[in-house]
């Protein structure tokens, strides 16, 4: 992962905060949209409209529910989560096969649930948007993306998807609130389950100082930038291999909300808010990032869910 993040950002603790010594390796992946404020929905019904996007192991489902609407998975082959973008969005969810058995939970929007393998359904009393995330490991779910094309061909930089540990209680609903408030010295909020990790900030301020970028790439991994406030300016890089026939010219592309940019591994990248104020994007990543996990208290629900088999925390440095 090469880095170069400003001083000051929490981000240089990051184990991975270091020059990729692969020179050679570069990316034949292009980056992937998916403008949901101009695409045409896949799905278009009573329950409402949706939209697919994957990377090669995340994918997003945008929906703008009708009143009423529920969206269900029969047979999901493992966790994934539930983000209830805004207040004043109720919803009842529930799962048949959590350790708790048959479970449903109530609440008024602006949450973030995490639903267990097995049959599942979020049902929307009064309509509104909401975002499911997958591991791309539901064939149904990836036919229709519609960027599935982009990833007939595995990206040759990011292993075979592997997901985390069970979580130490067992699979089961598991609700959180999001933050309201940016916290000083913060990052985040960050939640993961056996297969996601989202990072996502409250709404920030107006355009960002841009004698502040933090220009960094991910050797092994790719990231999705899930704008669902204000715009923003990503600014990409494609590294060179050895193959000239892979070069990719820079990408600067302008994304509304809401919309969601999926930045292959190796490609450098850095992103800026435009809007003069309530700029919000989350990053959100396929299996969870280790190196985030090791920091300490920055992920909110890491007592839940194991690190793989092997790794431990960190010793904490004496004061």
């Amino acid at each position: 992962m090469s880095t170069n993040y400003p001083k000051g950002d929490p981000r240089n603790a990051l184990a991975t905060a270091q020059r990729d010594s692969n020179a050679g390796g570069g990316s034949a992946t292009p980056a992937s949209y998916g403008l949901y404020y101009k695409d045409k929905p896949v799905d278009d019904d009573a329950n409402g409209k949706a939209w697919y996007t994957r990377g090669q192991d995340l994918l997003v489902n945008y929906i703008e529910a009708a009143p009423g609407g529920t969206f269900s998975r029969t047979g999901q082959t493992d966790e994934y989560m539930i983000v209830l973008i805004d207040e004043d969005v109720p919803y009842e969810v529930s799962a048949q096969h959590g350790v708790n058995g048959p479970e449903t939970k109530t609440g008024p929007g602006y949450q973030v649930v995490i639903v267990p393998p097995g049959d599942s359904s979020i049902t929307l009393p009064k309509g509104g948007r909401v975002a499911r995330l997958f591991s791309t490991q539901s064939a149904d779910l990836n036919a229709k993306c519609a960027n599935a094309a982009t990833y007939a061909t595995p990206d040759r930089n990011i292993p075979p998807f592997q997901r985390w540990p069970d979580p130490v209680d067992g699979f089961k609903l598991r609700v959180y609130d999001l933050w309201k408030e940016r916290q000083p010295g913060k990052f985040g909020p960050i939640w993961r389950c056996t297969t996601i990790m989202l990072n996502f900030p409250p709404p920030g301020g107006g355009p960002r100082d841009i004698t502040k970028m933090s220009p960094h790439s991910h050797a092994d991994f790719d990231q999705c930038s899930f704008v669902v406030q204000g715009s923003f300016l990503h600014n990409m890089r494609w590294p060179w291999g050895v193959d000239k026939n892979e070069w990719r010219a820079d990408e600067y592309p302008i994304t509304e909300a809401p919309s969601a940019t999926f930045i292959p591994a190796r490609v450098i990248h850095s992103s800026e808010s435009l809007h003069s104020k309530n700029n919000r994007m989350a990053d959100i990543f396929a299996p969870p990032r280790l190196d985030f996990s090791l920091l300490e208290g920055w992920i909110q629900n890491h007592d839940e869910y194991p690190l793989p088999e092997g790794v431990t925390m960190p010793e904490k440095t004496p004061a």
